[in-house]
């Protein structure tokens, strides 16, 4: 496992839900002992934070304003596109249901699924972006291309296996592209996730058409979707993620 993967990892769980949330909480219990207001609202103020943030209610507070800047791919954006790119996001490891391999988990499977369509619709090759930051013996890239084929009948050209991040995603995917002359690509990711991609592909020098896919924001809601949890916490959190990735 990479240093640098276990450094963002443990500043990320300090950063994000429900570590910043509990820790301000308890910042607030200890500033009662010398400004009782001041430390009963902050310990308040986040405890009700944390309760609407964990509801997927809550959670479009964080995640709408992304997905707002990452509209559905339209038609005649992608003409003279000459490759798909699409990212990784993450693997179930050791899955005893296909013989103790790692798979790819629901949200990788849902850009996989896209970009599938994608290939179908345009013709055009794929390039598969995910390394191994967590130490695992094979790259995401691996893992992803192997679904494409068996579950998807979908043909893989290139192969990225070396990043640990997204910054990592466009740095190295763009190498591989630039030697076979491609210039503008489809990319494929999560519609959260996909404004601070856009950016950084872009930023090597690629033409990029936003194909993004997994729209929280669209989902149907009724009156349980104002109810802290688990699905509710997890949107919130990777929504302020890439509020926080785009910061820096």
């Amino acid at each position: 496992m990479h240093a640098s993967f276990i450094v963002t990892k443990v500043v990320s769980a300090l950063l994000l839900l429900p570590t910043n949330l509990i820790l301000l909480c308890i910042a607030g219990m200890l500033l009662r002992r010398v400004f009782p207001r001041i430390g009963m609202a902050l310990s308040l103020g986040s405890l009700l934070l944390l309760v609407v943030l964990s509801s997927k209610a809550g959670a479009l507070l964080l995640v709408a304003p992304l997905e707002q800047r990452a509209l559905p791919l339209a038609a005649g954006a992608a003409d003279g596109a000459q490759a798909i790119v699409i990212l990784g996001g993450g693997r179930l490891a050791n899955a005893p249901e296909y013989d103790g391999g790692d798979t790819p988990n629901y949200w990788t499977l849902a850009r996989l699924r896209y970009g599938a369509k994608l290939q179908r619709r345009t013709g055009l090759p794929i390039l598969l972006s995910g390394g191994t930051p967590d130490g695992s013996r094979i790259s995401e890239a691996a893992v992803m291309a192997k679904s494409l084929r068996d579950d998807f009948a979908t043909p893989v050209k290139w192969l990225e296996e070396a990043s640990d991040d997204t910054k990592q995603n466009a740095k190295f995917s763009a190498q591989i592209l630039r030697q076979a002359k491609v210039q503008k690509i489809i990319l494929v990711t999560d519609a959260v996730h996909m404004p601070r991609a856009q950016l950084l592909f872009a930023q090597t020098g690629l033409q990029v058409v936003a194909a993004p896919t997994v729209f929280l924001s669209r989902d149907r809601f009724t009156l349980l979707s104002f109810l802290p949890s688990g699905e509710g916490m997890r949107y919130s959190g990777y929504a302020l993620h890439e509020w926080l990735g785009l910061l820096w």
